[in-house]
Parts: C-alpha cells; sequence; structure tokens
C-alpha cells in the first residue's frame, strides 16, 4: 500500500480524536491539539480559547463523564494546503455516574453535528478548533400533549428542542469551570 493522502490522514486524526475522548485519556487528548491559540465549543459551552482553557474544559467533561461513545455519519473532509475541515455528525451515547447500588447510570444517546479545524505540522494532523452545536429535532409524540394549539388544536408547525449531547454532564462541567 503506497503512502496515505492527506485526506486519510485527516481521517485518521480526527477518528484518533474521538477514540481518545472515548477513553478518557486526558494526557493522548493533550497532544493531539496544537500548541497556541485553539479554540472550542462544546453544547451549550460559551467559546473557549487557548490551550489551557480548551484542555481543562475535556478535562472537566472526562472527569464527570462516566461513560461516552462516538458514532461519527455525515464525515466531510477538505484539506486546503496544510489546513484541513471536518465536517459530522456525532452521535453520541453518554452516561452520567453508576447508580448508589452500584448499577450503570442512565445512558443517554444524543445528535450533534461538529466542525474540525486540523493544521499540519511536523509531527502531523493537530486539532487547531473543535466547534460543537446541539441538532434540533422533532419533539416526541408524547411530549407534545402539553403543546396544543389554539383551541386544543394540534400545532400547524412540529416544535423542536435542542438535543444535546452533553445534557448529561454540561451543567456540573459548566459550573465546575466556573468556580475555579
Amino acid at each position: 500500500m503506497g503512502p496515505q493522502t492527506d485526506i486519510e490522514l485527516v481521517e485518521q486524526a480526527n477518528t484518533t480524536l474521538y477514540e481518545t475522548i472515548e477513553r478518557g485519556d486526558h494526557e493522548a487528548l493533550s497532544g493531539l491539539w496544537l500548541d497556541g491559540q485553539v479554540s472550542v465549543v462544546h453544547p451549550g459551552w460559551p467559546v473557549l480559547r487557548g490551550r489551557g482553557e480548551v484542555l481543562r474544559s475535556y478535562a472537566l467533561i472526562m472527569a464527570n463523564t462516566e461513560y461516552i461513545q462516538f458514532f461519527l455519519t455525515d464525515v466531510e473532509i477538505d484539506v486546503l494546503g496544510d489546513t484541513a475541515l471536518v465536517t459530522c455528525t456525532e452521535n453520541i451515547l453518554s452516561g452520567g455516574p453508576a447508580e448508589d447500588d452500584g448499577s450503570v447510570g442512565p445512558l443517554i444517546g444524543q445528535l450533534v453535528v461538529a466542525t474540525n479545524v486540523f493544521r499540519r505540522t511536523d509531527e502531523g494532523w493537530r486539532v487547531w478548533s473543535h466547534h460543537g452545536s446541539p441538532v434540533l429535532a422533532d419533539r416526541d409524540e408524547d411530549e407534545d400533549e402539553d403543546d396544543e394549539g389554539p383551541s386544543g388544536q394540534e400545532p400547524s408547525k412540529p416544535l423542536a428542542r435542542a438535543h444535546c449531547a452533553s445534557r448529561c454532564w454540561t451543567s456540573r462541567a459548566v459550573m465546575s469551570l466556573a468556580q475555579v
């Protein structure tokens, strides 16, 4: 097999990013990010800038997430010179802390659309920026009972709500970040 193309190398770097988060390996995750000015937007969070803030956010997420698994779909990769843009849908299964009796905590499945920007370095492709946004989805029928239109009629348009992949840990992690 010949040398890998830029697209293949970026795809490998993107996959490694998600696998590292799944393992909760903060040290390895640190090695995937560029040094210097980087940024991240986690669903429901403000933009965080600078390597220290970005890596601290991941440390908080990892400390407050018992289980997380990403199934990436709709992956598109574009490379222009030494910059690569990856867009994808993160189909996320995550879980909170175990129950008091030791049983598995609640699992939540969510969708996030993500944009990852990579820069080519001498060590390979490194993450420059990550932005994740929750996907708006139609509400389940049983949730629509309280959302009737005028005179008890069905609403004319489906109502939507934000599905945040980080719902099980975002509040705890943001509160922890604010306290530091």
